[in-house]
């Protein structure tokens, strides 16, 4: 597992380093404002939370290198929800492939610690896009597997804009996942963990989204900067 993480890292940083040998780079920074941090149908920190954006993309190649953070406003039994993610995709056509490192950060922790223990959580993802639909395929391949379910955990999401006008655009999703570790925690079986619909406008998205397989639901104010 360990040579793995070692080498999924170098793919990474042969593709930052492709990158940087093009003559022209469009960097990007932005942050969202969200009410609560909820992904793939779970809600994560219990609290609001500021999520900065770093992104580093080669206009040749279209490779995007970059970072993502969640930082969690207040206190959950006495500690703030911290996650910094590396991510590079490749676009390939109508497709994009991700490799994503998740690190969620606490006082103890080391940022680049692959072992089956430690903080990181490395996925393998594509995804597909063409007019208003949108695909997900994704599975963890290396780092931390105490976590209930999340060894190998796997998810897949389908979503579908059906609304654009007068400045507000809608867009449904369907979510899939192993539910012991998206879901209940009480079964190795693949569920519906996340379903919802998201209106946006301008900077501002508002989205309702019901966890069937936790009975959670949740609505979510985000605003983009």
């Amino acid at each position: 597992m360990k040579k793995t993480a070692k080498f999924l890292t170098l793919a990474v940083a042969i593709l930052a380093g492709s990158v940087g040998t093009a003559q022209a780079a469009d960097f990007k920074v932005g942050a969202d404002v969200v009410s609560s941090y909820v992904w793939r149908g779970g809600e994560l920190g219990n609290s609001p939370a500021i999520q900065p954006t770093l992104s580093y993309t080669c206009p040749k190649t279209g490779i995007i290198v970059g970072a993502w953070g969640s930082y969690a406003v207040s206190q959950d039994a006495g500690s703030r929800y911290k996650e910094v993610d590396l991510f590079a995709t490749v676009p390939v056509g109508p497709l994009s492939f991700t490799v994503t490192d998740y690190y969620t950060s606490t006082a103890t922790s080391r940022t680049f610690d692959f072992s089956n223990d430690g903080p990181n959580i490395v996925e393998l993802s594509v995804g597909y896009a063409k007019e208003n639909l949108s695909l997900l395929a994704a599975i963890n391949v290396t780092g931390n597997d105490t976590l209930p379910g999340a060894k190998n955990a796997k998810y897949c999401e389908a979503g579908y804009k059906f609304y654009d006008k007068d400045g507000y655009s809608a867009k449904g999703i369907v979510g899939l996942g192993d539910e012991d570790y998206y879901g209940d925690k009480g079964g190795d079986n693949i569920a519906l963990v996340n379903t919802g619909v998201s209106v946006s406008k301008d900077r501002y998205t508002a989205s309702y989204i019901y966890n069937p397989d936790t009975e959670a639901s949740h609505l979510v104010f985000m605003a983009s900067f």
